[in-house]
C-alpha cells in the first residue's frame, strides 16, 4: 500500500468506519487502538514468544474485555519449541507478565540449564565447588574483557584516540587464523609504551614474515597511541588536512619554527593544531610514521623545521 493509502485505512480503522483490519506483523510496532477487542493470528506458530507477547499487546488496551486467539494449522506437526512457545503464551495471561514470559523464552532457548550437561557439560566430573570456582573466575574474566591465555593482559587504552585516514588493519593474508589476529589486535590494544609496540612488532615480524603496509600502519598507529598514554595525550587525530594534539606540552623553542608551518597552539588548553604540509611527505612516504617522529621529537624539545622531517628515519616509523 502506499503512503496515503495507509493512512487512510487506519484513520478509518480507528474512526469504526472499517470493522475488521487485515495486516502483518508489523502491527506489532506500537499501532494503539483502544477500540479494537479482538485479535486473530494466523500460523501462529512460526513467530517467536517475544512477538507474539508483543502481539497479543495490541488488545486489551482499554476497559473492554479482549481475545487473542493464536491459530495454527491442524495438518502440521509442531516442534516442541513452537508448544513451548504457544504453551508459554496460553499461561501467561495477567497483566504485567513480561519478565515471566522473558524468563519462559530464555529457558525455551536453553539458556536456563546453567548446571546441567546441555549448558556446562557434566559437573559431577570436577565437583561443585571446583565448577563454581571455575565458572566464578569466567565470569569475573569477562567482565574485565579477558579469557584464556591472554587473561593477564592489561587493559586496552581506551581513553586515548588516535585517528588517521590511512588503512589500519591486519590482513586475513598475513595472519590467516582469526583466533590469532583477534589476540594480535588485543595486544596492540594494550600495549601502553612504544617498547612494547616494538618488542611485539619484532615478534610479527619474525613469525610471519615481511608486513604488508596495512599491517605496518598498525603498528605504527599503535606506537602513537603507546606514546601518548605515556605523554598524557587523549588525541592524536588527522582531519581536513592539519593534524591535531591534545592536550600536548611544546616546548618554546619549537613554537617559532611550529608557527612558521602557519601551526597554531593554545597553551590554556594544550591543543596543538599543525597543517600536514608540515611533514612535506612524498607520495609512498607514511603519514602515522611521520606523525610520530615528530611527536617523539616535540617530547624530546628537539623539533626541526618542516624541510627536515620529511623523511623519518625507519626506526621510528616502527618497521
Amino acid at each position: 500500500m502506499t503512503k496515503e493509502e495507509l493512512e487512510r485505512v487506519m484513520e478509518d480503522f480507528s474512526a469504526g468506519a472499517i470493522d475488521v483490519l487485515v495486516a502483518t506483523t508489523i502491527i506489532e510496532s506500537g499501532i494503539d487502538n483502544p477500540h479494537t477487542n479482538t485479535l486473530i493470528i494466523e500460523d501462529s506458530q512460526r513467530l517467536g514468544l517475544a512477538q507474539m507477547y508483543q502481539l497479543k499487546g495490541r488488545v486489551g488496551r482499554s476497559s473492554v474485555q479482549a481475545y487473542a486467539y493464536f491459530m495454527f494449522p491442524d495438518n502440521v506437526s509442531l516442534t516442541e519449541e513452537a508448544m513451548a512457545r504457544l504453551d508459554a503464551i496460553n499461561e501467561h495471561r495477567d497483566l504485567g507478565s513480561g519478565m515471566r514470559v522473558a524468563m519462559r523464552d530464555l529457558e525455551i532457548r536453553g539458556a536456563g540449564s546453567l548446571l546441567g550437561a546441555e549448558q556446562s557439560g557434566n559437573m559431577s566430573g570436577v565437583g561443585f565447588d571446583l565448577f563454581a570456582q571455575m565458572l566464578s573466575q569466567a565470569v569475573a574474566n569477562a567482565r574485565e574483557g579477558a579469557s584464556g591465555e591472554d587473561a593477564v593482559l592489561p587493559p586496552a587504552l581506551s581513553d586515548v584516540t588516535v585517528n588517521f585516514p590511512e588503512h589500519t588493519y591486519i590482513p586475513e593474508e598475513y595472519v590467516s587464523d582469526a583466533d590469532e589476529r583477534v589476540l594480535l589486535y588485543r595486544k596492540l590494544a594494550c600495549a601502553d609504551t612504544p617498547s612494547v609496540v616494538e618488542e611485539l612488532r619484532e615478534q610479527t615480524s619474525e613469525r610471519y614474515g615481511a608486513m604488508p603496509q596495512a599491517c605496518t600502519n598498525m603498528f605504527a598507529k599503535s606506537l602513537v597511541r603507546a606514546w601518548a598514554n605515556e605523554h598524557g595525550v587523549k588525541l592524536v587525530g588527522v582531519s581536513a588536512g592539519k593534524l591535531t594534539v591534545e592536550p600536548v606540552d611544546v616546548p618554546k623553542d619549537a613554537l617559532a619554527s611550529l608557527r612558521r608551518a602557519s601551526g597554531r597552539y593554545v597553551a590554556q588548553s594544550g591543543k596543538l593544531v599543525l597543517p600536514l604540509k608540515y611533514f612535506g611527505l612524498k607520495e609512498d612516504e607514511s603519514l602515522i610514521a611521520a606523525v610520530y617522529e615528530f611527536l617523539v621529537n616535540l617530547s624530546e624539545g628537539t623539533v626541526a623545521p618542516s624541510k627536515d622531517v620529511s623523511r623519518p628515519s625507519s626506526a621510528r616509523r616502527g618497521r
